[in-house]
């Protein structure tokens, strides 16, 4: 397993608002829109759905995302730290978040009947 490992959730006001969750992985950051936030009490789950990939670099974007450009509109980060990981398969993936504002067990598992990029999170702890 990874050593410590920072994550970000940046808030994107784009044409519809939500929340990207991007973990620092393998020298990239693996990227889910999750439309309503990350879930903040146990056993709440919410819809995340995997988009690409982004550059690592980006994890610390804010800033407005200009019309016409994809995902234009403003970002700005909502919480960050860093994460341990607990467990990754291609169905699961198991983090304990030190955020500022997310502390904590969470699960993504892949949602059998949503397609390909679906994923359920879920806050364990």
């Amino acid at each position: 397993m990874e050593p410590y490992m920072r994550f970000v959730v940046q808030e994107h006001f784009a044409t519809h608002h939500h929340f990207d969750f991007r973990l620092e992985m393998e020298g990239a950051a693996r990227s889910w829109a999750v439309p309503k936030g990350l879930p903040e009490r146990k056993g709440e789950r919410r819809l995340a759905i995997q988009v690409e990939d982004h550059e690592v670099d980006y994890m610390g974007f804010e800033g407005e995302i200009p019309e016409g450009m994809y995902g234009a509109g403003k970002v700005v980060i909502w919480d960050e730290g860093e994460y341990k990981l607990l467990k990754r398969d291609k169905k699961e993936i198991k983090v304990d978040l030190d955020g500022k504002k997310l502390k904590g067990a969470y699960v993504l598992l892949k949602f059998p009947k949503g397609g390909e990029n679906a994923w359920i999170v879920i806050k364990q702890c």
